[in-house]
């Protein structure tokens, strides 16, 4: 549009300075008024054409502009749309992290608030443990230090921290070469220190697992008074169960002698008769003889389970011991009221080729000479005259043990009464009382031969082996002992008991 105007302006502008309508000028000079009104018009009309032309497609252009620039509008809003909307969403991520980060923070500190508490409690516990605790790194040197070690070295925390355990505490019983054993084996390692009489000392090496920095714990347990206690009490149950064998013994012993002094207050009445019957007396005093040789029996045996008491084990046949056990109850169990041990059967069912026990001979036979009596007893209170009272014996190896069974056909025992077999001071209630509910007077003799304390004493504690009883009340008891073999440098040098 600019330039047709302009294109119009230079026209009459040329107009104005020439003659431009020379070509419709008449012959006479008049000019052709009509020609120049119709020439003119057919321009106008061009340029008009033109300019709607013009129009047109600049309107069309115009169109199509506002149509891209509604599109490209449209696309900034969707994209404005779709950033506000992923802005909304990460503003909203973001409180929720913040949220969550806040309730992360306070856990933490929570956390930590615990972790502090924890490791203070751990560290008071610790340190006021009644034991002495001591930590060690890789390298010897103290880490930990707690009350009872600054108690019994008389050396401050401050102190020790840090410095090697051997040069700060030299007189500690524990070795360089005992802390590198549990290392090497990685497995705790204890250790008993003790000086007799004096003080005992329980000590434990623990090897540390899953830490930055390896090494040890020790904890040093002062158990002398527990020691000392428990000697009291095994001292205390082995003095009960020697009053027991002492009450068997000293049954054992009266009846001989009762009988001895019975035969001698018949030998003197029948002497001061007017006709002495020598045959009657000679019977009498040979009778006497042998009741006192059976009490010097009794009594040598107790003597000589008192000389080996104290001695050291020894390796003994097992079976030697058994039938050496049988005599002796022949001797000692056949001067008892009641049934006497030589009307029993005795029946041996012995294994082959047994091994040799490490053992004090003399209290093996004390157990089995208890057993024997307490056999004799149960089965005098059978009754029936066809019954045939017997005592099997079984010795048979399993494993690393012996296994000794003494079974008999007697009067069985209760329940109640099996469990209280081993208890010091056990009476069975057949002894206690008879049938019609009166005191028998040979109550105290029934109840010492059937305690079987001092035998449980002597099988556990000085042999470390175990026993036990089964019992049918029709059928009979069986008892059964198991004895260990010994080791191979207990079989050399012997055990101190």
């Amino acid at each position: 549009m600019k330039n047709i105007a302009a294109l119009f302006v230079l026209l009459f502008s040329q107009i104005a300075t020439a003659d431009v309508f020379w070509f419709v000028r008449q012959e006479d000079g008049n000019t052709n008024w009509q020609y120049v009104a119709n020439f003119s018009s057919g321009i106008l009309i061009v340029a008009l054409s033109i300019t709607a032309i013009r129009l047109a497609l600049t309107r069309r252009a115009a169109r199509r502009y506002n149509r891209d620039l509604e599109e490209i509008r449209a696309q900034l809003e969707n994209r404005v749309k779709e950033r506000t909307a992923t802005l909304d969403n990460a503003n909203s991520l973001l409180q929720q992290s913040n949220s969550a980060l806040e309730a992360e923070v306070t856990e933490h500190r929570d956390t930590t608030t615990k972790l502090r508490l924890s490791e203070s409690y751990i560290t008071s516990i610790l340190r006021s443990m009644p034991l002495m605790l001591i930590g060690l790194n890789k390298n010897g040197e103290i880490t930990q230090w707690n009350n009872r070690a600054e108690e019994i070295s008389t050396l401050a925390s401050d102190k020790v921290l840090g410095k090697n355990l051997w040069h700060a505490y030299p007189t500690i019983a524990v070795t360089p070469e005992q802390i590198k054993q549990a290392q090497d084996e990685d497995k705790t390692l204890t250790v008993k220190y003790s000086q007799r009489g004096q003080y005992h000392f329980d000590i434990t090496i623990y090897p540390l697992h899953d830490q930055l920095e390896t090494g040890v714990v020790i904890m040093v347990d002062d158990v002398t008074q527990r020691v000392q206690s428990e000697n009291m009490l095994v001292q205390r149950d082995k003095m009960s169960s020697m009053g027991e064998m002492a009450s068997v013994m000293a049954q054992d012993i009266n009846i001989p002698l009762q009988a001895i002094l019975k035969d001698l207050q018949t030998v003197r009445r029948d002497l001061t008769e007017e006709h002495i019957d020598p045959i009657g007396i000679h019977e009498l005093l040979d009778d006497a003889l042998i009741r006192g040789r059976q009490a010097a029996s009794v009594v040598n045996n107790l003597v000589s389970f008192s000389d080996a008491s104290a001695g050291e084990k020894q390796l003994a046949n097992i079976i030697e011991v058994m039938d050496h056990s049988v005599e002796l109850a022949a001797d000692v169990l056949s001067v008892t009221k009641g049934l006497r041990f030589k009307d029993v059967v005795i029946n041996h069912n012995y294994a082959d080729e047994l091994p040799q026990l490490s053992c004090h001979v003399p209290e093996l036979q004390q157990v089995f000479l208890s057993l024997f009596r307490y056999s004799c007893h149960a089965l005098g209170k059978i009754e029936d005259p066809e019954h045939t009272p017997s005592i099997n014996i079984e010795i048979s190896e399993f494993y690393d043990a012996v296994w000794v069974r003494i079974q008999h056909n007697g009067l069985g025992i209760s329940t109640e009464e099996q469990q209280l077999l081993f208890e010091p001071f056990f009476a069975s209630s057949h002894a206690v009382a008879d049938s019609e509910g009166q005191s028998d007077t040979n109550a105290e003799q029934h109840s010492a031969s059937e305690r079987l304390s001092f035998a449980q004493f002597i099988i556990v504690e000085q042999h470390q082996g175990k026993i036990a009883v089964t019992s049918d009340i029709n059928i009979g008891t069986t008892f059964h002992i198991q004895l260990p073999y010994p080791i191979a440098a207990d079989a050399d040098a012997g055990i101190e008991s």
